[in-house]
């Protein structure tokens, strides 16, 4: 018997879902069958589909405590229930620590990780109480687990909800189970904004044994996985999905021509 995921009749928040990676989570989880919600401070360029069918989209502040009990609210007003939900919602511009403000550390760790928790917290209300629980996954970062110079306060927060994901896990097992992505680099219409042009974001791709960076599907189907019976028996974990990582520099530095693995 094939195995297939079908989330038909579940409903899904995916937060920051209309734009790069979100919006490949959103598509992927409409695929699979599910009714999905994207939130996000501004509505998509176009809608998001999947065949005939729709992501719907509520706007929210994910950052503002009340907003985001107002978008818990509407979903389980309209929905009658919320079985999963992906913070997604994140990022933050390039800054030397040295030269950013307190006021600037403190936005992107607010928006990083205290929001996700945030989110949490409201989406565990709703599915403690549900017969069939829920699932919560975030997406993180390669930033958390490695040096992130120039997003220092950005690599700390994502290093911050992979840690806060273990213990939620516990707290709220069996009940609802709480998981991370932590993604690596990621090619979506802002992939110039961090790595040039075509040649910049192909050359990247080669420090990633893989060759290329992942499509916001490749973290959405992780997402969908981890939110599927088949990950029934998986919460506080941090599914890595970076393709392999980054090749280390001593083989780009070494002047042989082949390298011997050292023991």
């Amino acid at each position: 018997m094939a195995i297939e995921i079908d989330l038909t009749d579940h409903v899904v928040l995916v937060t920051g879902g209309v734009r790069g990676v979100g919006a490949g989570i959103s598509r992927v989880f409409l695929a699979a069958g599910a009714s999905v919600v994207a939130c996000a401070r501004r509505p998509p360029d176009a809608p998001i589909t999947v065949g005939e069918r729709t992501v719907e989209y509520l706007p929210a502040d994910v950052r503002d405590p009340e907003s985001v009990a107002a978008l818990i609210d509407s979903i389980v007003q309209r929905h009658g229930r919320l079985d999963h939900l992906v913070n997604n919602a994140g990022g933050a511009p390039f800054a030397l620590a040295a030269d950013a403000s307190a006021r600037f550390h403190d936005k992107i760790v607010q928006l990083n990780l205290l929001a996700p928790l945030q989110l949490a917290q409201a989406a565990q209300a709703v599915m403690r109480d549900q017969p069939t629980g829920g699932t919560i996954t975030s997406i993180t970062s390669v930033s958390g687990v490695r040096p992130s110079p120039g997003t220092a306060a950005y690599g700390a927060a994502k290093a911050g909800v992979d840690s806060m994901t273990t213990s939620l896990a516990v707290e709220w097992a069996p009940r609802v189970r709480v998981n991370t992505i932590v993604a690596g680099p990621v090619e979506t219409e802002l992939s110039a904004l961090h790595y040039g042009d075509a040649d910049g974001v192909a050359a990247v791709g080669r420090t990633i044994p893989m060759g290329r960076l992942a499509a916001p599907e490749d973290i959405g189907r992780c997402a969908v996985f981890l939110a599927s019976p088949l990950a029934a028996f998986v919460t506080g974990a941090a599914l890595l999905v970076h393709g392999g990582g980054e090749l280390p520099a001593f083989l780009g530095a070494a002047t042989t021509e082949h390298h011997e693995q050292l023991s």
